[in-house]
């Protein structure tokens, strides 16, 4: 079938993308889904960071690549092996498949899925197929979702089902940075009544984090960024202090619980600064693989205070989506809150600038109707 779609043509082309173009939206031809795969028809998707990431080179992948990870839809058709998903039923896509059977996958969400991961980086679905072409050459999945185009095949292990209630935005920011900011929460860093928790980066994943302490019981919540704007959005959410890293420095912020989701070094060694003694920071950002952070051992050792890495929020998405569902329905995570704007494919080039000068939270990719 032909859907419109939009494709990643080279990484690390310079910015501005509105002007340097490095992604183009077009036609492709999408192939009917394999016997453990889906046909979903996509309703929102979401621009993240680990969107920019691909396009400025930080992540490298092959490309041509259509982007997008953080994306949910209504389920067209399914292959001949799938038994768990019916035909239309709302779908989150979710970045990481999992197995259910790998070591990744016995960790409970502490390790990523190893055949998942792996399909990610080579491009292609958990059987190791590529259902896209353009011009009858292939085109690369991204993280198993390829969710800026009208349809996406996906394998049934990239997808969670949800209710109708839930709204195609509010599932979208369920599948990434709910999962990851929200998960890096109740997952890695656990919480207690009467302990504090500083989030340093308010992007949608930060806010995602944000929005998830505060509903924890008696949980004081700090806010860190180095803009203003977004220091005043978590304000509004009900952050109970927000602060630049300078001023949480200053006044000796001490946290039990720090969640770092802006993803470079500097706010790493700032999360490492504001954990207090016995605390723990947990780290969801992704900097350039080449980035290097200064540690003192010595202050972990002596305060006993911890560094957690936690991918997609140490979660397994089919256990913690229908959680963070009922806290989104009880009020508990009105992520909705966290929507910046609204756009179509066509400025998705544009959009990349505002993720990469930080000047969005989430910005949408909404569709008016199929692409067949």
């Amino acid at each position: 079938m032909r859907i419109t779609g939009a494709v990643l043509e080279e990484v690390g082309r310079a910015g501005p993308y509105r002007d340097s173009r490095p992604i183009t939206v077009g036609e492709l031809d999408l192939e009917g889904p394999g016997p453990h795969e889906l046909l979903v028809r996509v309703e929102a998707a979401g621009l993240c960071h680990s969107d920019l990431s691909v396009v400025d080179g930080n992540r490298p992948r092959p490309v041509p690549m259509l982007l997008g990870h953080e994306a949910a839809g209504v389920v067209e058709a399914v292959g001949a092996d799938v038994t768990d998903v019916a035909v239309g039923s709302r779908v989150i896509m979710t970045f990481l498949p999992r197995c259910g059977e790998c070591a990744g996958c016995r960790s409970g969400g502490v390790v990523p899925c190893l055949p998942g991961s792996a399909a990610n980086g080579a491009g292609t679905l958990m059987d190791g197929a590529r259902r896209l072409t353009r011009d009858g050459l292939p085109v690369h999945h991204h993280l198993g979702v390829s969710g800026f185009a009208t349809y996406a095949v996906v394998d049934t292990r990239s997808v969670v089902p949800v209710e109708d209630d839930v709204p195609a935005e509010v599932a979208a920011l369920m599948g990434c940075a709910v999962l990851t900011g929200g998960g890096a929460v109740v997952n890695a860093g656990r919480p207690q009544p009467g302990q504090t928790v500083a989030v340093v980066g308010l992007g949608g994943v930060g806010m995602a984090a944000l929005l998830t302490a505060l509903g924890e019981p008696d949980v004081t919540v700090v806010a860190v960024d180095t803009l203003e704007p977004k220091l005043a959005q978590a304000r509004e959410l009900g952050a109970h202090r927000a602060l630049t890293p300078q001023e949480a420095l200053a006044e000796g912020v001490a946290a039990d619980v720090v969640v770092e989701a802006a993803g470079n070094v500097r706010a790493f060694e700032t999360g490492v600064a504001l954990t207090g003694p016995g605390g723990r920071m947990v780290t969801v950002g992704l900097p350039a693989p080449d980035a290097l952070a200064a540690v003192s051992p010595l202050a972990l050792v002596a305060q006993g205070r911890s560094i957690i890495g936690s991918y997609l929020g140490s979660a397994v998405p089919r256990r913690d989506i229908p959680l963070f569902v009922e806290r989104w329905r009880a009020g508990r995570l009105p992520v909705e809150q966290l929507v910046t704007s609204r756009i179509g494919l066509h400025e998705v080039n544009a959009a990349m600038d505002e993720l990469a000068a930080g000047r969005a939270v989430r910005q949408i990719v909404t569709f008016d109707g199929g692409g067949a």
